[in-house]
């Protein structure tokens, strides 16, 4: 019987799997957007079962096995390693025609060439060989990274953090983990209790007295300049929407000292204020020479009652309404009218969004740089084949997918780089059938460049990375 992630897993014509073969397969990776812990990777930590590397933190699976009937013991709770892995592997088969399925037999068979297919019978054979294969210095973290051809990984850290393992990494480790700029909690605005207290975790890390919006400005350039130093060059924004509501330098800061006190603020207020500190962020990131990246459109912690329980990023979020096209623009061009709007990535939840994102990033590419603006890869819950395929087609149709940077793990697991396989497969799939079809030529001097950029050529120039 042929093995389910066999070498022509996801490559349905002849096409494809010369395509990916010649141009995609053996190329680098260049992670320019995850969640891995640096600390992980600094202490180089070895996993001591599969459970741990697997399910730990993992909020795709713990959704899974929600909606299978699995008890919350078994996701977060107190349940034993083995008890978990089993109920894990007993929701396995239910997940025939999600992301989840492919991505699990796919890491399966990529880290510890193992092909059977993961279910209640196999669980045992396979927790055991893949949990003993873990406890092995060939299998710590930075072995995992060392054996998926990573070149360089962007992680997401606070602008009060201050990157003591990135620091370390700079001498112990060879690929280059650098840190992202995410200061999302500058931004929510809902809980003035939180937001006061974050300001004063700020100001400790900056050693800079906020006491006004000029001075909360002062602390973030402050900060924005040390991840620079210690090799930033990306930020990213995690944001419902797009914000956009002008106000004066007067109006930003009575807001600002409000929430300095604890207090709340109004909806029009909210927007101001978000809107100028936003713009404030992005300001920096022109100044230097930094990537920007945006990832609108979920909705979270829906589920309040188990948010309260447990927190966020646990699995209660979903995709969000259709964003504000106009408020997109008017931040943008607000950017843009000063010439300080940097390279900019723009991510949806959305697929609603995907046509107008498209060509909202259209609107801002001065030919400064390929793709200065662009559209981001299909992101969280559309990173999957449909997905992906859907977002292929749409960049093909109104942007330029000769440009497009590809893909990132966006994950928290070690275990997750064959996500650039998955899409790497799907699109020599989608070119090899436009091919097929008489709408691309078959010819090497087109699809070559086309292949490798996406793969792994255009975030090396984009980025540029070796440069700085």
């Amino acid at each position: 019987m042929k093995s389910f992630i066999n070498e022509n897993f996801l490559l349905g014509n002849k096409t494809a799997e010369r395509l990916y073969r010649k141009y995609a397969e053996n190329q680098p990776v260049i992670d320019f957007h995850c969640h891995l812990s640096p600390a992980m990777i600094a202490e180089d930590r070895l996993f001591e079962n599969l459970t741990l590397a697997w399910l730990e933190g993992d909020h795709y699976k713990w959704r899974a096995m929600r909606t299978n009937g699995i008890n919350e013991k078994f996701c977060t709770g107190d349940a034993s390693a083995t008890d978990k892995f089993k109920k894990w592997a007993e929701t396995v088969p239910a997940t025939a025609g999600n992301p989840l399925y492919h991505w699990t037999h796919l890491e399966l068979a990529r880290y510890f060439s193992i092909f059977e297919l993961l279910s209640p019978s196999t669980s045992e054979a396979i927790y055991e060989k893949a949990s003993a294969m873990l406890r092995t210095k060939e299998y710590s973290t930075r072995s995992l990274i060392r054996k998926m051809k990573a070149e360089v990984i962007c992680t997401t850290d606070d602008p009060a953090d201050n990157l003591e393992h990135h620091i370390n990494l700079k001498k112990t480790f060879e690929i280059p983990v650098l840190p992202t700029f995410r200061p999302d909690n500058v931004i929510k605005t809902e809980d003035p209790g939180k937001f006061s207290s974050y300001i004063q975790k700020l100001e400790q890390a900056g050693g800079i007295e906020i006491k006004n919006f000029d001075t909360l400005v002062e602390a973030l350039d402050s900060r924005h300049k040390f991840f620079h130093e210690t090799g930033g060059r990306l930020s990213d924004h995690g944001m419902d929407r797009f914000y956009y509501a002008s106000a004066t330098p007067s109006e930003i800061n009575n807001i600002f000292r409000k929430l300095l006190k604890g207090k709340g603020i109004s909806t029009e207020e909210a927007e101001k204020y978000k809107t100028a500190a936003l713009t404030e962020l992005c300001r920096m990131n022109h100044k230097r020479g930094w990537t920007q990246q945006f990832h609108v459109g979920a909705m979270r912690n829906n589920n309040e009652r188990m948010f309260r329980q447990m927190g966020p990023d646990t699995g209660w979020d979903s995709i969000g309404v259709p964003q504000d096209a106009l408020k997109m623009s008017k931040f943008l061009s607000g950017l843009d009218n000063t010439d300080q709007l940097a390279k900019t990535i723009l991510y949806n939840l959305n697929p609603s969004d995907n046509e107008m994102m498209i060509t909202m990033a259209g609107n801002f590419n001065d030919g400064s740089s390929a793709a200065k603006v662009q559209y981001g890869a299909a992101w969280w819950f559309l990173d999957q084949k449909s997905g992906m395929e859907k977002h292929l087609k749409d960049l093909a149709s109104l942007g330029l997918l000769r440009r497009f940077v590809g893909m990132v793990t966006d994950s928290r697991s070690f275990l997750s780089y064959p996500r650039h396989e998955y899409f790497r497969r799907l699109v020599c799939n989608f070119i090899g059938e436009e091919v097929e079809k008489g709408l691309i030529p078959d010819e090497e001097e087109l699809l070559k460049p086309l292949i490798e950029g996406i793969s792994y050529q255009n975030a090396k120039e984009y980025f540029g990375f070796d440069n700085k």
